[in-house]
């Protein structure tokens, strides 16, 4: 866990991620890694020199027009003393039976965070952190290049001038599976995702390419992140 709140610091300070007195969202899905980012932030937070504040935000798909029990989530954050957010929504409605997309990922992400960039509006908080790891960038450029014939991935923060918002990442340096141990280790409590799309998506397949590219090229992942950053591709740059 610590060594991974390390990686966590060296993302926040390499990309200026936090500045005295910000008010950060944690937008929390209940997964690992949005659970992981809230309680090493959280953590960090004790000690860090710059002051911050944590806001929990979750906007429930309610999937199958059912709430999502985040009492869980409810409790961890009533422990530490973090405000917690659940906003109700019609997402799981409008992308599985009204919209029936095929390819449903992308247009709910953009959705999600769409209803989260309100709440933090709403409430004067400045930053929204997402969950967005190591791996999920390696992906997400594989995915651009594969599927959409471009060179291009997230960035580890973007100013959001519509919405007076910015939008940080500070897991990029952190893999999935030391997040997981960190998770089980810590025990951090997690809610399985209800989406009927989970584990069968083009970013799944993507996971498994890359896996199977590791067999030759062990630090593959590792590569693609240096490249972007050696690029400055999407504001990686060091």
């Amino acid at each position: 866990m610590e060594k991974l709140i390390g990686h966590v610091r060296a993302a926040i300070e390499q990309y200026q991620m936090i500045e005295e007195g910000d008010r950060i969202a944690v937008g929390i899905s209940g997964g690992k890694d949005s659970m992981f980012l809230l309680a090493a932030l959280h953590s960090l937070s004790q000690y860090y020199p710059k002051k911050f504040t944590l806001v929990g935000v979750t906007a429930d798909p309610c999937f199958g027009g059912q709430e999502t029990d985040f009492s869980k989530i409810s409790e961890f954050c009533a422990q530490r003393n973090i405000p917690y957010i659940i906003r109700k929504t019609r997402l799981g409605t409008i992308i599985f039976e009204e919209n029936q997309e095929k390819n449903p990922c992308s247009l709910c992400a953009r959705m999600r965070r769409g209803i989260l960039h309100n709440i933090c509006v709403e409430e004067g908080l400045n930053k929204i952190a997402l969950g967005h790891h190591l791996d999920d960038a390696a992906q997400t450029f594989m995915m651009n290049l594969l599927y959409g014939g471009n060179i291009g991935c997230f960035s580890p923060k973007t100013y959001l001038s519509r919405k007076n918002l910015t939008m940080i990442r500070p897991l990029i340096f952190c893999q999935e599976k030391n997040i997981i141990s960190a998770v089980r280790r810590a025990d951090i409590p997690v809610v399985k995702s209800a989406c009927p799309a989970d584990g069968v998506t083009a970013r799944k397949d993507t996971e498994v390419f890359l896996t199977g590219l590791q067999k030759d090229f062990p630090d593959i992942k590792q590569k693609i992140i240096g490249a972007m950053q050696r690029s400055n591709l999407d504001k990686w740059g060091i």
